[in-house]
């Protein structure tokens, strides 16, 4: 049961909510406002036009070119290279040697089904691999500065050359046979990791000697793979690890750009709510060449954002040492990216790239990372539908808060059988001047009979960071991800009970049940509460809390605006945690006899009345020093006053 200081802690963390929510609304549209530099000039071209690649303008590339031989020509066939294993499938294309697409191929269980597809043909009933990066929507390119001019990989025609079924060489010889410039490719057996290295032979006497550094420019524009736009915007950020330190990302709400870093990057992320594509260095990423740009794309184009990285790696000319690299295509489930670093180039490294997966702020992310996690992989390892997990949770926690709660009611309680004598308190001191006096009575009164006005705090202190803590986690587990419960189809976004063509403010075109379910249970769940918090005050504090009691009833509401667009997932656990709190509350309400514990109240009150060493503790006591500073300080002015 919550006293008024639980009710306070619940209004303000209300009204934080409230207002973060209407925050990112507002950061939400200026963002999709914005029009970023790069596409003010383009927007005068043809989509077909941006995504055409260097050959069409390859004719005109200087005859005296050490590769002019291997120059692209816009009358070119270009046969991709196939790369597979269990889980992946990469296209190579000759044109810029790079990776055109690549594949989720993993199935689901025994079954011939794609483990990942995106919402519409999972909707459709379409059985096709997840393409999770594409050629019409990704380009990557390495610049190497030549004695002569810019090498650009993007302006040459590779030929593969060692080519397996999860290897190739994609291979740039000289036109003298004197030099070559390799791009090695090999997927990991049963793994989401790509290696990827630059090897050279030759190109010493095309470069600089004080070269020793190679440009990377990776651009990308990510696909909505979601059914709700906003709340897969909002998780799709662009990530970047600091070498032997900790990770950081590009805002989620506004386009912008980051050039100045703390130290060598060990990986740059390209990171939607459930996928990534990470490009990770063998040795690092120099930061003063470094730059990444996120910008925010509009809802009906069917993108969230594109980003854009620049970078420089290690490069050696002589040839002696190669540019390695690796690429992550795949989920973001946060045991399978811990386990990568046993696939780290040159040996086991702490690539971490499980913070890719966000757990919220370091106090819910220790509970996420320690309990969280265990249970719901304990749980899932059951083969349990995800909404059974998600109540066998909410039951486990109870359990957790159980006996803090007991306690906590128990002392509201025992105020409420108190409340008479606290009413005749009232009586004694009804002048507004005593209020001081009245309060430490009434506090003094609690102690003697051993009763804590604050015990109502607790199960508070201990459910919040439960209930911020799942906040973090549901919407980024990916295991919910086309998981269907009772009505939801998908438990990773809304559910929808209702749903309209036109965007309505402040609700969408949906409404969602589970959501619905959630904000009537707070309501019933409130109407409880309060109702039993004013059996234990006086007519005075009850007239005082009826403005704090409305907040609480129209905090429910507020939430509905809220939570409309957030997960099923996260709106039934809030749902069935709630009702467990209600059920818990009405449980021991009918199960408390006020007529012993006023009796047992009444056997403290006899035990400490005669004890001379029993005094007023906590906020009594501070209460009683207030007193006796306020009546010396009224004495000290009516000694002056005499005086004068």
């Amino acid at each position: 049961e919550m006293d008024k200081n639980t009710i306070t802690g619940l209004v303000l963390i209300g009204v934080v909510l409230m207002g973060f929510s209407f925050w990112s609304s507002s950061k939400q549209q200026e963002a999709a406002q914005q029009v970023p530099p790069t596409e003010q000039v383009d927007q005068k071209k043809t989509d077909a036009t941006k995504q055409q690649t260097s050959a069409a303008t390859a004719d005109t590339v200087d005859s005296k070119d050490a590769f002019y031989n291997c120059v692209a020509k816009a009358t070119d066939s270009v046969q991709v290279v196939v790369l597979e294993n269990n889980k992946l499938k990469v296209e190579i294309n000759p044109i810029g040697g790079m990776i055109a697409n690549v594949y989720l191929k993993e199935y689901d269980g025994d079954s011939k089904e794609y483990k990942y597809r995106t919402y519409n043909d999972f909707k459709d009933g379409k059985n096709v691999a997840l393409n999770l990066y594409k050629q019409n929507d990704a380009s990557l390119e390495f610049i190497l500065d030549t004695k002569e001019k810019p090498f650009k990989t993007g302006a040459y025609h590779f030929e593969p050359v060692e080519k397996s079924d999860s290897s190739v060489t994609m291979r740039l010889m000289s036109a003298d046979s004197s030099a070559t410039f390799d791009l090695v490719y090999s997927l990991r057996s049963d793994n989401y990791m790509v290696n990827f290295d630059i090897v050279t032979k030759g190109m010493d006497k095309y470069v600089p000697v004080n070269v020793n550094k190679i440009n990377i420019k990776w651009n990308e524009k990510i696909s909505q793979l979601e059914k709700g736009f906003k709340f897969e915007h909002d998780r799709s950020t662009l990530t970047y690890k600091y070498k032997g330190d900790d990770s950081d990302y590009i805002g989620e709400y506004q386009s912008e750009s980051e050039n100045e870093f703390d130290g060598d990057l060990e990986w740059v992320a390209f990171k939607n709510q459930y996928f990534s594509s990470v490009l990770i260095a063998d040795k690092s990423f120099t930061p003063q060449e470094f730059n990444v740009i996120s910008y925010n794309k509009e809802q009906e184009k069917g993108y969230l954002k594109e980003y854009t990285a620049t970078m420089q790696a290690n490069f050696d000319a002589t040839g002696k040492e190669a540019t390695r690299m690796q690429f992550y295509f795949g989920p973001n489930t946060y045991r399978l990216l811990q386990s990568m670093d046993e696939n780290a180039i040159g040996g086991e490294k702490n690539l971490e790239l499980e913070e890719l997966v966000y757990l919220g702020w370091p106090l819910f992310k220790w509970i996420n990372r320690f309990f969280t996690l265990y249970v719901f992989d304990f749980l899932t390892a059951m083969g349990l539908p995800m909404g059974i997990v998600l109540l066998l949770i909410t039951i486990l926690m109870r359990f957790i808060v159980y006996v803090p709660t007991k306690k906590s009611f128990l002392s509201s309680a025992r105020m409420r059988v108190l409340k008479p004598k606290v009413d005749e308190i009232a009586k004694q001191y009804p002048r507004e001047e005593d209020a001081m006096k009245r309060q430490q009575a009434t506090m003094t009164l609690y102690s003697q009979y051993g009763v804590s006005p604050m015990g109502g705090c607790l199960p508070m202190l201990i459910q919040m960071p439960l209930w911020i803590a799942m906040f973090n986690f549901i919407p980024n587990a990916i295991e919910l991800r086309q998981e269907a419960f009772l009505w939801a189809e998908d438990l990773s976004t809304y559910d929808s009970l209702i749903s309209w063509n036109t965007h309505i403010w402040g609700i969408g075109d949906h409404l969602s049940l589970f959501c619905l379910l959630f904000c009537a249970t707070n309501i019933l769940y409130s109407v409880m509460s309060m109702r039993q918090q004013r059996d234990t005050m006086s007519a005075e504090q009850a007239q005082q809390m009826k403005v704090m009691q409305w907040m609480m009833y129209l905090m429910p509401v507020m939430f509905f605006f809220m939570f409309n667009d957030f997960s099923a997932g996260l709106n039934y656990y809030y749902f069935i945690s709630l009702l467990a709190s209600a059920l818990t509350m009405w449980y021991l309400r009918k199960t408390t006899d006020d007529a012993k514990l006023l009796a047992k109240l009444e056997k403290n009150f006899e035990a400490n009345k005669n004890n001379p060493n029993k005094k007023p503790s906590g906020l009594a006591a501070r209460l009683e020093a207030l007193q006796k500073q306020q009546e010396a300080l009224m004495e000290e002015q009516r000694r002056r006053q005499q005086g004068k």
